[in-house]
């Protein structure tokens, strides 16, 4: 039996306690409270918030639909203690929404939806209409249309004769509701309403806001609308900022910047006698069909009715971070089991390190895929790059260790497979960056989960089949300056992804030297073995 070197106890238990303090700092850091004075003082409410009624599981894509009248009166209970105004989009399944704002006393600003289809928008108009007239007690003003133009499914022409009709059977003040360019560029539209309804998101901007300037921006359109529509009155009908989804330009979605955009927002309005309606009540993950991961959370509450810290006390954009902790921890501990006994002592300060960093990422991720996934195919890439990861840190753990007995076998499974290991991180990271450039608006960077394969696979170079590397990695660097020039270098989130594929190109073209050295060696053994 060969002997077998003294166990390196101190180098091991050193890294083991980096690791386990640097685990611990990330997710402090992701974690932390940030404590920001309230939206409003005890017993004040604010003026008004978007609601819809969707629950979590719901959409109103969902054929039949069917509302929960018992949900909207919670609903209803808990935006009434926050809110003294609620403001609607449609009119189809709200028919009771009236009698129950009465039974709260809340007041209503009730929207019709308009689409390109004439007889969809003249049933809302309808049902608009005869409820504006049956409840003049509550519903306080009404809106004929929301960012129909934006969506081009309408004419301002169609708009203005619609308007006219409303006007003409209520007595509440009517309005449209637009994003703030578009009314500027139809400027006539505000002849056909008593107020000007309109959308300021600085996150949806062409030039987008970061929370640093979002509320200077907010402050410079508003006044902007003061000159243009002189003697009009103006209501801001949606504004606010995300809580989670990726970043665009310096606009970076998270609680603690929501917190802090709403607050700041609220101060300032106050301050102006502005009027105001916060986009939105709860979250609607619904709204992630269409507008990505970032849609769905824009909620002052989340999509289970419950507190998101934003209009009151500590926020913290990770409140979950001590289970994470803790699933990261117990992660790297069990990666550390299977890669057992550390082969050197550069191996041991090595182990608990990689494990730490690999178990940091795999954690981030999913994290990130818990909030974020909603449909089947996100849950299925989701999967694909976390059982990726727990692959790569097998391998790490067990390339660092001693390689004996079972350990050897499954280390020598893994070692022979590596470059496969390799192809298939990259084949995701050439999928997203094709996206990012093609098709970037609403979509995430994956940094979290490939992050670790790409160091891994760059430090220790693995074979690669030539063919598939070789595409993998021209598509990855290919993608690189223009995923940059798109996003801009004040995207912290998107230069992170460069550098990502920045390491897994390389770590692919590390692969392809190394199977031309393999190929190498194996002719020349065949060769030797001719000549012999």
């Amino acid at each position: 039996m060969p002997n077998r070197s003294p166990f390196p106890l101190l180098p091991y238990c050193c890294a083991l306690l980096l690791a386990l303090l640097g685990l611990l700092g990330a997710w402090y850091l992701q974690g932390r409270s940030l404590d920001l004075a309230d939206a409003a003082a005890p017993g004040q409410r604010l003026q008004c918030a978007s609601y819809s009624p969707f629950g979590k599981d719901q959409s109103p894509f969902d054929q039949p639909f069917v509302l929960r009248p018992q949900q909207m009166d919670a609903d209803l209970a808990l935006l009434a203690k926050h809110f003294s105004c609620l403001r609607t989009y449609s009119m189809t399944g709200l028919e009771g929404i009236p009698e129950l704002a009465r039974k709260h006393r809340l007041k209503l600003i009730l929207g019709a939806w308009i689409n390109a289809i004439p007889a969809d928008s003249e049933r809302e108009v309808r049902k608009l209409i005869d409820a504006a007239n049956a409840y003049p007690d509550v519903v306080q003003s009404v809106i004929v249309g929301n960012e129909t133009l934006l969506r081009q499914e309408v004419t301002s022409k169609y708009l203005e004769g619609l308007l006219a009709q409303v006007k003409s059977q209520v007595r509440q003040p009517v309005s449209y509701a637009e994003v703030w360019e578009y009314w500027l560029k139809h400027p006539q539209l505000a002849e056909h309403v008593d107020f000007v309804t309109l959308h300021l998101l600085p996150y949806w901007d062409n030039q987008p806001s970061g929370i640093d300037g979002a509320l200077q921006h907010v402050a410079e359109i508003r006044q902007q609308f003061d000159r243009a529509f002189p003697g009009k009155s103006i209501l801001i009908g949606e504004t606010g900022w995300p809580s989670e989804g990726r970043q665009r330009r310096t606009a970076l979605p998270s609680r603690v910047n929501e917190a802090r955009y709403i607050l700041g927002f609220v101060r300032m309005a106050e301050e102006n006698g502005w009027r105001y309606n916060l986009i939105e009540a709860f979250d609607q993950p619904w709204k992630r069909r269409l507008e990505g991961a970032v849609g769905g959370y824009w909620g002052l509450f989340d999509a289970d009715r419950q507190e998101k810290d934003v209009l009151a006390g500590p926020v913290s954009n990770q409140p979950d971070w001590p289970a994470w902790f803790a699933f990261s921890a117990l992660l790297g501990a069990a990666m550390l089991l299977l890669g057992g006994r550390p082969a050197s002592a550069r191996a041991a300060l090595a182990q608990p390190l990689g494990m730490a960093l690999g178990a940091t990422c795999l954690g981030l991720w999913c994290a990130q895929a818990w909030v974020i996934c909603t449909f089947l195919d996100e849950w299925l890439w989701a999967a694909y790059l976390a059982i990726l990861n727990l692959l790569v840190m097998a391998h790490l753990a067990l390339a660092l260790g001693a390689h004996e007995g079972w350990r050897g076998r499954l280390f020598r499974g893994l070692e022979a497979r590596g470059g496969w290991w390799l192809l298939a991180s990259s084949f995701a990271g050439a999928v997203w960056m094709l996206a990012l450039v093609f098709d970037a608006r609403y979509r995430n960077f994956p940094n979290a989960a490939l992050l670790f394969p790409a160091l891994f696979y760059l430090y220790r170079p693995v074979a690669t089949p030539r063919r598939e590397a070789t595409l993998l990695a021209v598509l990855i660097a290919a993608g690189i300056v223009p995923q940059l020039a798109l996003e801009g270098l004040d995207n912290l989130q998107a230069v992170l992804w460069a550098g990502i594929c920045a390491l897994l190109a390389g770590a692919l073209l590390r692969g392809l030297r190394q199977e031309r050295s393999a190929t190498a060696e194996t002719r020349s053994a065949r060769t030797e073995t001719r000549l012999a």
